[in-house]
């Protein structure tokens, strides 16, 4: 199966140490406009998968860095809050979806909604009733940045030729309705909104997919104040909850009384 792709904007760097995730095929990296990384929270996840807690910040614009750790083309289904970010669609990370294409051992950034073939309207951090997600009615996965990868499957053919590809027909992102009243909860968790309109160009490429996914990166992206009620991280004075499922202590059970011992 032959799918048009976009060809991902190359970043104009020297490879260097990242704050990112580091998989099997992929490093994932979500950097603000100030040049900050987002700091994360590695989690034990499954084979294949990666997940890792983020910290974010209101009101920052962010891009997701990707840079592939292959020898060959991978084409990378970028979800943000379930939403694919090239078609705007909900997202299953399969890989029929629009997906951008890294060269080996190459690096994108990705910084926005697409809406054309040379504009995106930028990430932005907000709260989840002021997300692009939610203007849907979508909240089935706030709070979650998803990358899939899928290598190039090798062939020896020529490529298709692409200049006839119309990659936008009715597959990019679409303006979000207007915002309607939101409760509490969704003020209080992390969303994902549809920012300022940006001049991103890109380019149609033919490439076929492999079957399945080679790797999967999942980073939730949570405000600080909740990471600190999750006990990620320490806050202050505040008492950092335990939990010996989570955590990973193998430590032994404590006798009853309040008399406890460590070994």
């Amino acid at each position: 199966m032959r799918i048009l792709a976009l060809a991902a904007m190359i970043l104009g760097m020297a490879a260097t140490v990242s704050a990112g995730t580091i998989g099997d095929s992929v490093e994932v990296e979500v950097r603000t406009d100030n040049g900050g990384s987002l700091p994360l929270y590695p989690v034990s996840a499954g084979h294949g998968v990666r997940k890792a807690y983020a910290e974010a910040v209101k009101g920052d614009n962010y891009s997701i860095i990707v840079r592939n750790r292959l020898n060959r083309r991978i084409g990378v289904v970028i979800a943000v809050d379930g939403r694919n970010i090239v078609s705007g669609k909900k997202s299953w990370l399969r890989n029929s979806e629009r997906m951008y294409i890294l060269e080996p051992y190459g690096s994108g950034e990705f910084s926005g909604w697409r809406t054309g073939a040379d504009r995106i309207n930028r990430f932005y951090f907000t709260s989840a009733g002021d997300s692009y997600a939610a203007s849907f009615g979508d909240k089935s996965a706030m709070g979650v940045i998803a990358v899939a990868v899928y290598p190039e499957v090798r062939r020896c053919d020529p490529w298709l030729n692409e200049s006839q590809a119309d990659l936008y027909k009715g597959g990019s992102a679409a303006r979000p309705a207007a915002p309607s009243a939101r409760s509490k909860s969704e003020a209080e968790s992390a969303g994902t909104g549809y920012g300022r309109e940006e001049y991103s160009p890109s380019r149609v490429v033919t490439f076929e997919p492999e079957s399945s996914s080679v790797e999967k990166i999942f980073l939730k992206y949570e405000w600080r104040s909740t990471l600190c009620r999750k006990g990620i991280i320490r806050c202050g004075n505040a008492v950092e909850p335990h939990n010996r499922m989570w955590d990973g202590d193998e430590g032994y059970a404590p006798p009853p009384g309040g008399h406890t011992w460590r070994h």
